[in-house]
């Protein structure tokens, strides 16, 4: 067996559990058309308002349902059958890009009803993002839960490089109205994979029985798992000020380098194969790491600040791989975490709370950015995620140091005072 061989059964190691594969392919066809809908809704929203503000505030109305919901959304996977739950949120998240499909296309699109199909849109995502999340776990041997978990991001961000790329190619052929059809109609994949699956192989966890104080009590537990909680914050910061892509972009293609939507679409793409990239080698890596989930933070920090310095279109392609690679390293890394250092029984309500982290911080994040970005240009909202990254690897780092300093110090007296004592250590 050849090298290459090895490393490609280790990194792909969980496409052999039947569930799993049906489940990845399944995501590979509904992140594609995600993403479509994504950019295209980006693309709407710029068209009907020119306005920074306007994109800002499209993604916070999105994701404002995970911020102030998010955590219920988690409860509620804790209770009950994942499976079940997942083909529900996937038919109404289908209905729903039908619908924006269907005003597009018609002429009778307004802004404000992008706004409130965001928002029933955001409202799904509370329940089905922590439901998603806490499902792969029970797809695969434990062993493999970190490898699933770099998979399934190698989802998420396949489907970064392929549906932005369609989306332009969509837009130009024969209208944004598409994109949201296409999206509509992938959510078939999801729903078959999952009627498709043999539920007498699933890992599942025992449903937690209702009773009262379960929000209270995961939260507890997550602050209180010192790995989980350092994964929340990273996430929580991260995607406040730097994950707001959909944000900046399209402003940096328009104004700073005179594109159009297939500049915009071909910036999402080619920052989706760094993405990419970085997923499949956190599932090549196969565990964990919270240190590799600091450095790949410093490492976002920096490449954010080339692509916000960036001259010319050229060299913001050549960028934004790098940023889409440590970017992915972080959320894979972090997701990761807070599976694999999780008790089953919390692991919705964690996931949930990753969720409001990730995706629930844009509604603070996203008009934030936006305002920054239509105010001082898109180079300074770049700027502004690569500032906060460098800040909290800075700060963790220092941290630890501190942590390690101190207990090295404490270690001489404890030394000294058993001597004394007579204890023999």
């Amino acid at each position: 067996m050849t090298p290459v061989h090895r490393a490609a059964q280790r990194t792909f190691r969980s496409l052999r559990t039947r569930n799993f594969r049906l489940y990845f392919f399944g995501q590979v066809v509904s992140g594609t058309g995600s993403w479509m809908q994504m950019v295209a809704q980006a693309w709407l929203v710029l068209r009907l308002t020119n306005s920074g503000v306007a994109l800002g505030l499209t993604l916070a109305l999105q994701f404002a349902p995970t911020l102030l919901a998010g955590a219920w959304g988690g409860v509620l996977a804790d209770r009950v059958d994942k499976r079940k739950l997942l083909v529900v949120t996937a038919a109404v998240s289908a209905a729903l890009a039908f619908t924006l499909g269907v005003v597009t296309a018609t002429g009778v699109v307004e802004v404000w009803m992008v706004y409130a199909l965001a928002v029933a849109l955001g409202a799904v995502t509370a329940v089905d993002n922590p439901g998603r999340r806490s499902f792969v776990p029970e797809l695969v041997p434990a062993a493999d839960v970190a490898n699933a978990v770099g998979l399934n991001s190698s989802v998420f961000t396949a489907a970064r490089v392929v549906g932005p790329a369609l989306a332009a190619l969509v837009i130009d052929a024969v209208g944004v109205a598409w994109c949201f059809v296409l999206n509509g109609l992938s959510f078939a994949a999801v729903i078959v994979a999952l009627l498709a699956m043999r539920p007498e192989e699933l890992r599942a966890s025992t449903p937690v029985p209702r009773r009262k104080r379960q929000l209270r009590e995961g939260v507890v537990y997550a602050w209180h798992n010192r790995p989980v909680r350092l994964a929340l914050v990273v996430t929580a910061v991260i995607g406040t000020l730097a994950f707001n892509y959909q944000v900046v972009l399209p402003l940096m293609a328009e104004q700073e380098l005179g594109g159009d939507a297939g500049t915009f679409g071909t910036m999402m793409a080619v920052l989706g194969v760094g993405s990419f990239l970085g997923a499949l080698w956190t599932a090549h890596f196969g565990r964990s790491s919270p240190r590799v989930m600091i450095l790949a933070v410093l490492a976002l920090g920096v490449t954010m600040m080339a692509a916000a310095l960036a001259p010319s279109l050229p060299l913001e392609y050549a960028a934004l791989p790098t940023v889409g690679l440590s970017s992915m390293v972080v959320l894979s890394m972090a997701t990761a975490v807070c599976n694999e250092e999780t008790a089953p029984e919390f692991r919705g309500r964690v996931m949930a709370l990753f969720a409001m982290a990730f995706l629930g911080s844009t509604p603070i994040g996203g008009p934030f950015v936006g305002w920054v970005s239509e105010t001082f240009g898109p180079r300074a909202g770049l700027a502004i995620g690569a500032i906060a990254a460098l800040v909290t690897a800075a700060a963790i780092l220092a941290s630890q140091h501190r942590r390690a300093r101190d207990h090295v110090a404490v270690e001489p007296a404890d030394l000294d005072l058993a001597t004394s004592s007579g204890v023999r250590i």
